[in-house]
């Protein structure tokens, strides 16, 4: 690919670490401050690091996700899945999808 999102209106804010945080994955609030991996539902970013149990969380702009299933390009209605992923679900949360690799199962989104 010829263009770059990486860098677009990144907004990352610092948050304890709870269960299962890892950097790549998909995460939500767990409690006041907390956030914590996420495998249905609602998430908050996709965690970009953990130090020292504090997670630097991607809360806005583009970031590469692992998903499951079948994602359109566009604006697609998205929620976490098993594995800390993304998958297409009509209850989710609209988000701008800008790039798909079926084969590595990676999406570039616009949280």
């Amino acid at each position: 690919m010829i263009t770059s999102f990486n860098g677009f209106n990144e907004q990352i804010a610092t948050f304890e670490a709870g269960s299962g945080v890892g950097a790549g994955l998909v995460v939500g609030i767990s409690a006041n401050g907390k956030v914590q991996a996420v495998t249905s539902g609602a998430f908050c970013g996709v965690c970009k690091s953990v130090r020292g149990g504090i997670a630097a969380v991607q809360l806005t702009g583009y970031v590469k996700v692992p998903y499951t299933g079948t994602l359109s390009l566009g604006y697609q209605k998205v929620a976490a899945t098993t594995g800390s992923k993304i998958a297409a679900d009509a209850n989710g949360r609209e988000h701008l999808v800008i790039d798909v690799d079926s084969t590595a199962k990676i999406a570039g989104i616009i949280l």
